[in-house]
């Protein structure tokens, strides 16, 4: 007979083989979120609760959560009554004084704060809806974005009033800009706080606007998505159920406020389980750990190059003791987008980040991916699936074979339809749409049917269906795992092959002396294609001298040639001054710019180009004489 003791340890053995095989953890993780979620919407659909407005005042009447720290900002920190009062006073200001009603688009031009959340949730509170605006955008841009919202009122942080220009107030004549300055801030709080009927919140709908949010504006002037309840409803799972989120503990972001990474996946977050949400003014690598230590944060998020730009950043050292102070927090998992694969182990090792939450989603999406990750098997993965999950998400979802030529999903020329890529394969990502009511699961841009509809495909395997265009190329390993593989039109084409900008940076980003690569292609006189340039930061701002320069550009060209094959190695050096000197302000590496600039020498505002001239070992300097000869004609590559 086996005894218990040895029958228990074969059934833990099993599961874990089981596990492992299958990642079942993974598979329970997809149906916790989704779950979670599907749940929370169809109860508040029922009670008519679904404006989040109503977990807050959930909180803030909860003897246990009342007095407990929502938003902590600069020293200061507001519990959830706190923030509940002061919200419902907001929001009777906003009605009485500046005439806001429900379904009202209000826009908030503001800087991160927690009078932005106020304010926020103020409109909520009244049924309105906030145009979240990028404070950084000045005269056609923000006209652009204020007049896309369509909102008649636009909130501005007082620390932004240099924006109201009397150009674009002429060009906005019938809006209503409202500075909120002290005054403006003192008539508000001293309202008498008014809760407003339940029906000033109906939402009948999850697929609702929520808010507006807008797109980056790397390729045109920025777009503004309508972000769903159902949406905020499903980030705030997948944040929270991926980190194990509870009431103990506190969120840290410093991204912005005006994107959907630091207000949905961060505060709403927060909100979502009873948690704290510690808010940074700005990214700033001197200040984010001291924030995160201050604050006792226990999950950080991170954008874009963000985990890069801490790893390369000098340690923190405490200026008393000596002691380096990169594991001194209290953070257990690490939330976000794009963290590369040559980042990754050397974020988690110098700051002793024990899970890491990568997210793949965009603002606009129909759908999203997620890689909860503790070891080295899930590492830069932006999506990682058990067996069950896989099988579905292979209905809703489908990676399919892209025409480099037009940018569009391949087309079988006998039957008309897309192909789905094989494991390993790339390709675009997209999803399923319900064919005759799109607006359940993709809301599309606000005002721009023309946009809206640019990302939609039918007839893709069958006649008559619909399906999201992400824009993306990504790629299924067999494994449960999803890579990133390039974005459409980064992706270029040089000797007749298609070169990842996305993967040739990766692989730059292992060279010790880089600090940072952003690489894309740029147009050459008399040649086909486009020829390959990473404009790149070696050593941290470190002085080269001549000889120095010199060897570590023949290392790098040592590098590249190594691991890449011939046609992706970049033939063009540009170097520029500083980490994240191309970045949007969620530290998304940005192209166009440099795209545009190409490898004119008059062209790169003063930053040295050099190039491996004649298959040379080595990168040596980009003269205007040699621009000159090639334009000429007398260079082939």
């Amino acid at each position: 007979m086996v005894s218990l003791p040895t029958a228990a340890a074969g059934a833990l053995a099993g599961t874990a083989y089981l596990n492992a095989r299958f990642s079942l953890a993974h598979d329970w993780l997809f149906f916790r979120i989704i779950g979670s979620t599907l749940l929370d919407l169809a109860w508040a659909k029922r009670v008519d609760r679904i404006n989040l407005f109503y977990v807050l005042e959930k909180h803030a009447r909860n003897d246990l959560l009342a007095g407990k720290p929502f938003v902590l900002f600069e020293g200061k920190e507001y519990t959830y009554a706190e923030t509940y009062d002061t919200v419902l006073r907001y929001g009777t200001w906003l009605r009485k004084r500046l005439g806001v009603r429900e379904r009202d688009i209000v826009a908030l031009n503001y800087q991160n704060s927690e009078t932005f959340v106020f304010l926020w949730f103020a409109l909520w509170a009244i049924g309105a809806k906030p145009a979240f605006i990028n404070y950084n955008l000045q005269g056609a841009a923000l006209t652009h974005c204020l007049q896309k919202s369509t909102a008649m009122l636009v909130l501005v942080d007082s620390l932004l009033e240099s924006s109201l220009t009397a150009e674009l107030r002429e060009g906005l004549s019938d809006v209503k800009f409202v500075v909120f300055d002290p005054d403006a801030k003192s008539e508000a709080e001293a309202q008498v706080p008014v809760r407003y009927t339940n029906e000033v919140r109906t939402e009948p709908d999850p697929a609702n606007m929520a808010l507006l949010i807008y797109t980056s504006g790397t390729t045109g002037m920025p777009k503004p998505a309508i972000v769903s309840w159902k949406k905020i409803y499903a980030g705030a799972a997948l944040s929270t159920k991926g980190t194990s989120a509870g009431q103990k503990d506190i969120f840290y972001t410093c991204m912005p406020l005006y994107h959907s990474a630091g207000s949905c996946l961060s505060v709403c977050s927060a909100l979502s389980v009873g948690a704290t949400a510690a808010i940074g003014p700005r990214f700033s690598t001197k200040t984010f750990w001291k924030e995160v230590r201050e604050t006792k944060s226990t999950i950080i998020q991170y954008v874009g190059e963000t985990c890069r730009y801490l790893t390369v950043a000098p340690p923190d050292i405490d200026p008393a003791t000596g002691e380096n102070l990169d594991k001194k927090h209290c953070v257990r998992a690490a939330m976000g987008n794009g963290l590369r694969p040559d980042v990754w182990d050397q974020f988690k090792e110098r700051f002793g980040i024990d899970t890491i939450l990568e997210i793949y989603a965009a603002t606009e999406a129909a759908a999203g991916l997620w890689n909860a990750s503790r070891n080295a098997f899930g590492k830069a993965a932006i999506g990682r699936f058990g067996l069950l999950s896989s099988i579905i998400l292979g209905f809703q979802t489908a990676i399919v074979l892209v025409d480099r030529e037009s940018e569009l999903p391949w087309r079988d020329l006998s039957t008309g339809f897309c192909q789905r890529a094989h494991a390993d394969q790339p390709g675009e990502f997209i999803v399923r749409l319900q064919a005759n009511d799109i607006k359940r699961g993709y809301q599309g841009y606000h005002g721009n049917q023309a946009a809206t509809d640019s990302k939609v495909i039918r007839d893709v395997f069958k006649k008559g269906d619909a399906w999201f265009r992400s824009g993306d190329i990504l790629q299924w390993d067999g494994e449960g795992r999803v890579y990133f593989n390039d974005r459409i039109g980064d992706t270029f084409r040089w000797k007749s092959e298609n070169v990842s900008t996305t993967e040739v940076a990766q692989v730059l980003g292992l060279h010790p002396a880089v600090h940072e690569a952003n690489v894309y292609g740029v147009q050459l006189p008399h040649h086909d294609g486009r020829a390959g340039c990473v404009a790149i930061v070696l050593g941290g701002n470190t002085a080269f001298d001549d000889h120095e320069l010199e060897q570590v550009l023949a290392s790098v060209a040592v590098h590249a040639r190594q691991r890449l094959p011939k046609y992706a190695v970049p033939l063009f050096l540009r170097m520029v001054k500083e980490v994240g000197m191309e970045t949007t302000a969620t530290n998304k590496q940005q192209k166009h710019r440099l795209r545009e600039q190409g490898v004119d020498p008059a062209e790169v505002q003063g930053d040295a180009l050099f190039w491996l001239k004649n298959e040379t070992s080595s990168y040596v300097p980009f003269t205007r004489a040699d621009w000159g000869r090639l334009q000429g004609g007398s260079v082939k590559l």
